[in-house]
């Protein structure tokens, strides 16, 4: 029932506005069905070569470096070519070239059309001097510093003083920073197994920045704390390799835990901010933040698994609340149970919880997205 949900050929023209994401949906989608162990019996070759195709089409090089744009909305070549340099509407995409490595990874691709070189320099544009990672690659203009001023999630001025390039962006161009773009880097650089293109202490001490009195983590500095942001937060401060002490404090640590613990609600599912429903999607987002933490046996494995299954919608798909409408993807609802449901009714392959990847995904880009030893 589920698969079928996800075997998507097309979308509606009510989903134009995901054409933007559309990289992001194909992830989704391939993603939660590798999870499911379905990928390769619910779809054909044809289909997987067709698909595997388009991703690296969307790999494309220029001044900023390489990487993979979002969808080719905003290029004029047909097939968007690697070899036609990208222009400054249509450049690559962080968070996109994170999705795009790991859906070629569930393909079991070997990676040798990865420009890894170029890689490297565009997540090294990226980056912003005070550690911050942008969506894009700086801007070539100075701008005003965006900073959450609402707990809905709203953006607005702060400071009214220039930005200068010292953050991390998700494309060239852009001034939006926060978490999101510096895990991508973060889970980029350890699929790439080399971190040269990040300033790793500099990166380290803005997480620092973002963390709340509460102990969890806000999108930005002066940000509430969300369920989805700490984990970003716990699992990119994990991913670092050899660091010279733990990423957090005795103290910090159990604090985090407190906050997440807390955030548990009686439906058996997790909120994703203090006071707020229960949301299928933060039952991964706090449930995985905890495995890291070492504290996943804190969760209640059984309501969890009664609550997501109050989720699902009767003809595929598991929605972000019971009773609501499924979204695209069930990744996150699926990453979840794999991270901690262990009930014979839900099968669900082990999850990698810092790469949110299928574990024999992530173990498939840690060995092939390298560059090849000689």
């Amino acid at each position: 029932m589920h698969s079928s949900h996800l075997y998507i050929i097309g979308l509606p023209n009510s989903q134009t506005e995901v054409d933007a994401s559309k990289m992001a949906v194909v992830f989704y989608c391939i993603g939660s069905l590798d999870l499911l162990g379905l990928f390769h019996d619910k779809t054909n070759e044809r289909d997987r070569a067709s698909w595997r195709e388009w991703i690296w089409q969307q790999q494309t090089s220029g001044r900023y470096g390489s990487g993979f744009r979002p969808s080719p909305f905003m290029t004029t070549a047909p097939n968007g070519a690697l070899n036609e340099a990208y222009t400054d509407y249509d450049t690559p995409h962080l968070i996109m070239t994170y999705t795009a490595l790991l859906s070629l990874a569930i393909f079991r691709d070997d990676f040798s059309r990865l420009d890894r070189k170029g890689l490297l320099a565009f997540i090294r544009a990226c980056q912003r001097d005070d550690g911050r990672q942008a969506h894009f690659p700086l801007s070539p203009f100075p701008a005003r510093v965006s900073v959450c001023v609402a707990c809905g999630g709203g953006w607005g001025e702060w400071g009214g003083k220039e930005e200068t390039p010292d953050s991390f962006s998700i494309v060239p161009g852009s001034n939006e920073t926060d978490l999101r773009s510096l895990y991508c880097a973060f889970a980029i650089s350890a699929m790439l197994d080399d971190w040269s293109a990040i300033d790793k202490e500099r990166a380290i001490e803005y997480i620092a920045s973002c963390r709340t009195y509460e102990g969890g983590y806000g999108q930005a500095p002066y940000c509430e704390a969300q369920g989805g942001t700490t984990y970003i937060a716990i699992a990119s401060l994990h991913l670092v390799p050899s660091l010279s002490k733990s990423p957090l404090t005795l103290a910090e640590r159990q604090l985090t835990i407190h906050w997440l613990i807390s955030n548990s609600h009686p439906s058996g599912g997790f909120c994703g901010r203090t006071g707020k429903d229960a949301d299928a999607c933060y039952c991964f987002w706090c449930g995985a933040a905890l495995h890291i933490l070492g504290a996943g046996d804190l969760v209640d494995t059984h309501n969890l698994a009664r609550f997501l299954a109050s989720c699902q919608f009767k003809y595929g798909g598991i929605s972000k609340a019971p009773g609501e409408h499924p979204a695209l993807s069930m990744y996150s609802p699926a990453s979840a149970m794999g991270d901690h449901v262990h009930a014979a009714s839900w099968t669900f392959e082990p999850l990698d919880p810092l790469l949110n990847a299928r574990a024999e995904t992530a173990r498939w880009a840690r060995q092939y997205i390298p560059e090849p030893r000689t």
